[in-house]
């Protein structure tokens, strides 16, 4: 059965918007903050770049996002920390080790969901769980519970003894979420998980990566459904042809950019204004001057910036 591990800790090594860390060392042991640590990591294929220095932390129980369009560097990043790519520079530590130097204990504590799902269409459900599990060195006696266990989690008890080719697509993104889970890791890689997912698959592969960020695990997902994220995630990181432009929470690298808070006032009349506001405090200030001033107020709207228009205001060159 999955353990529940030890609560996250709230302590993030991440600063709202990037800037050079190469000085910086690693916090990525099993008693530190972060359980992702990168420092200039770097991939190049001949004359192309496809990660140029990045540096990134990711807290350990975040629910971590990578923002990025199509050949940005986000499944690069991912192949690297899951062990299934070599950097041409730079470092990197997962749960307190070296992907590139000790693949077999990064292999250990971390799932890896890639964008292209890895499912065996001639087995049942419950015996592809139970293939990888013996790959994973999984005690047989262990895997009735297991498998039990799982398959309850991601919701599909019920398809047990059904052929994996059978299965919708939602399903089969949700067993190949099971299929990561199956030696317990600590830290969780899913590349586009939502991909190709109808509205209702993606509300509830949303609840169930809350169900397991509750269980204490550390997620690092990426997507181009940029809502999404905004739901779910608790930092963001931005990148674009490979650069790291922005990390830290959504919020933060919006007030720092001076674009976060804004309120729409609707007067009676229909006259509109809208107030940039700092924090809370000022938003209460302004609404009491207004009323102070005898305005006949019909509509008070706090409205914050998304994560769509943070990644167009930053690839955009507001950070360079």
């Amino acid at each position: 059965m999955l353990e529940t591990p030890p609560p996250p800790s709230s302590e993030s090594a991440s600063e709202p918007v990037s800037g050079s860390q190469s000085g910086s060392e690693p916090n990525g042991g099993p008693d530190g903050g972060s359980l992702v640590s990168v420092r200039g990591l770097t991939k190049r294929y001949g004359d192309l770049t496809a990660l140029d220095q990045l540096d990134l932390d990711i807290p350990r129980g975040a629910v971590f996002g990578m923002i990025g369009p199509n050949g940005a560097g986000k499944s690069t990043t991912f192949a690297i920390l899951a062990t299934l790519l070599l950097p041409t520079s730079g470092t990197a530590t997962v749960c307190g080790a070296d992907p590139s130097l000790q693949p077999k204990d990064v292999r250990k504590r971390l799932g890896y969901m890639p964008d292209v799902m890895g499912v065996y269409d001639r087995l049942r459900v419950d015996e592809y769980l139970e293939f990888h599990a013996a790959a994973y060195g999984v005690p047989r006696n262990d895997w009735p519970d297991l498998v039990d266990g799982l398959l309850e989690l991601v919701d599909l008890d019920v398809k047990r003894d059904s052929m994996v080719d059978r299965l919708s697509r939602g399903m089969k993104q949700r067993l190949s979420l099971a299929r990561a889970l199956v030696h317990d890791p600590e830290l969780l890689i899913l590349d586009e998980p939502a991909s190709g997912l109808d509205p209702r698959a993606r509300i509830e592969f949303r609840a169930l990566l809350g169900e397991l960020q509750r269980l204490g695990k550390t997620i690092l997902i990426s997507s181009h459904i940029l809502a999404e994220l905004q739901q779910i995630c608790s930092d963001v990181a931005v990148i674009e042809a490979g650069r790291l432009l922005a990390s830290g929470t959504p919020e933060a690298i919006l007030e720092q950019l001076g674009s976060g808070r804004r309120v729409t006032v609707r007067f009676l009349g229909g006259e509109t204004a809208e107030y940039p506001v700092a924090d809370e405090g000022e938003q209460a200030a302004l609404l009491k001057r207004l009323l102070a001033e005898d305005r006949e107020i019909t509509e008070f709207t706090l409205n914050r910036h998304d994560l769509e228009d943070l990644f167009l205001q930053i690839t955009e060159g507001i950070v360079q």
